[in-house]
């Protein structure tokens, strides 16, 4: 049968019968996890794997880099769209250009940001990732992988490093850090993600989680040891963000808000997992007791259309304000005075790092990572879905400009002590390379 290899077939390349066993039992394993194959044949796999060894036994020395040849580490994600994931890594990337060549690959999409990083001197590849399995990923990371001499790959969420698990099936090998980001809705084991994390990962790989739930997820979740699981916060530029506080009341004329007038801010995609239905139906309370109150939502996305029909539907028009996308967050949020977000699901939210930084007291749902940011010193944790506990805790706030101000003190406090950028890249930095030298993990 062509499909059948013999093992006289596999040492003829110096590959023991017994790793054929092994090779065969793994790609099974595999195929059953994905669904299909991302190999031709047995004999295409058990040849990857001869040749894998055979390159290894008369692997040339390590090359010497000069100076200015720094290591090249490519950063996978879906695209260069606004959202946590991928602000993080575009910050990533401007924190560690020093010691790094960066470059992306884009698996689904450029994004909105893709034209500004180019600009920044970043290379952008998109791949155009067709729905289903879409073997042409494969192909393209293992082209990238020689064409631009990857030394490391920084995936950022599952299926960025699903893909560049399965590219090194063949070819070259360099080492992944996946950094998973958040989780999602509803959260359940998967069994195929646990076959393929199991088989796949290799110990100089290194898997890095945002907060400490997103850890316990992997570990519940997808079958991750947790000594394999290494937990790096988010961070924001904090310094620079306290230092815009002076444009509270230039923001407030740009947007037509008055001096006087109570004001939240949400900045959040405007997505399901948001659940900006929950914080528009809290504001409805909020306008019963300040009828000049007024929340300004940042964000775009596939929810649009539903919340500008709750907004007419509910008479919210005049109190609330759809900003869509932003590049001055950190301005916009000088002319807040509350900070709220109705998630279902959260990792370590950027936004909510950059309201504390800000001085804002945050008001929040009770979910993910989001207890790991905000404390009763900060902010309130309020149930998710629940309007009402929204309401009265954003109504709270705005009656009492004391406590709005002790939170804000505190919650400052706490984003320049845990969530500063400057330890974020240099502990990336650090695992960087740390891989690079080969050191495992586990």
């Amino acid at each position: 049968m062509p499909g059948r290899v013999r093992a006289v077939d596999v040492r003829r390349v110096g590959c023991p019968a017994s790793l054929a066993e092994r090779a065969r039992g793994e790609r099974s394993a595999v195929v059953a996890a994905v669904g299909t194959t991302p190999f031709v044949s047995h004999r295409e796999f058990l040849s990857t794997r001869a040749a894998s060894l055979f390159r290894f036994v008369f692997r040339n020395p390590p090359v010497n880099r000069s100076a200015t040849d720094k290591p090249h580490v490519c950063q996978v994600l879906h695209s260069l769209s606004v959202g946590g994931a991928e602000v993080l890594a575009q910050r990533l990337a401007e924190g560690l250009a020093s010691r790094f060549r960066i470059s992306f690959v884009c698996l689904d999409e450029a994004g909105e940001s893709a034209e500004s990083v180019r600009a920044k001197g970043f290379p952008v590849q998109v791949i155009g990732r067709r729905p289903g399995f879409d073997r042409r990923c494969l192909a393209a990371l293992r082209r990238h992988t020689v064409e631009n001499r990857v030394d490391v790959y920084l995936a950022h969420q599952y299926t960025p490093f699903f893909y560049t698990l399965l590219s090194r099936r063949g070819g070259s090998r360099p080492p992944i850090v996946f950094v998973e980001h958040g989780r999602f809705h509803p959260d359940r084991r998967s069994w195929k993600h646990i076959v393929v994390d199991r088989l796949l990962l290799r110990k100089r790989d290194r898997v890095l989680a945002v907060g400490k739930q997103v850890a316990s997820a992997l570990v519940r979740n997808e079958g991750i040891p947790a000594r394999r699981i290494e937990v790096v916060y988010n961070g924001v530029d904090t310094a620079s963000i306290a230092a815009i506080g002076g444009v509270r009341a230039e923001v407030r004329r740009e947007l037509h808000l008055d001096d006087d007038a109570p004001v939240a801010i949400q900045v959040a995609r405007l997505d399901p997992i948001k659940d900006h239905m929950t914080s528009l139906a809290a504001f409805r309370q909020v306008r019963a007791r300040f009828p000049h109150a007024r929340l300004v939502i940042v964000g775009d996305g596939p929810q649009r259309e539903a919340i500008e029909r709750f907004i007419a539907e509910h008479d919210l028009e005049p109190a609330v304000m759809l900003l869509g996308m932003r590049r001055d967050v950190p301005r916009l949020l000088a002319a807040a005075d509350v900070f709220v977000l109705s998630s279902v699901s959260e990792g370590i939210p950027v936004t909510v790092i950059e309201a504390m930084a800000a001085g804002l007291p945050a008001v929040v749902t009770n979910v993910g990572g989001l207890p790991e940011v905000v404390t009763d010193e900060t902010g309130v944790l309020v149930p998710a879905g629940n309007p009402q506990a929204m309401g009265e805790a954003v109504a709270a706030l705005f009656a009492d400009p004391a406590r709005r101000a002790a939170l804000a003190k505190a919650g400052r406090e706490r984003a320049q002590r845990l969530f500063d950028e400057r330890a974020m890249h240099a502990r990336y930095a650090d695992v960087l390379t740390e891989v690079l030298s080969g050191k495992s993990h586990a």
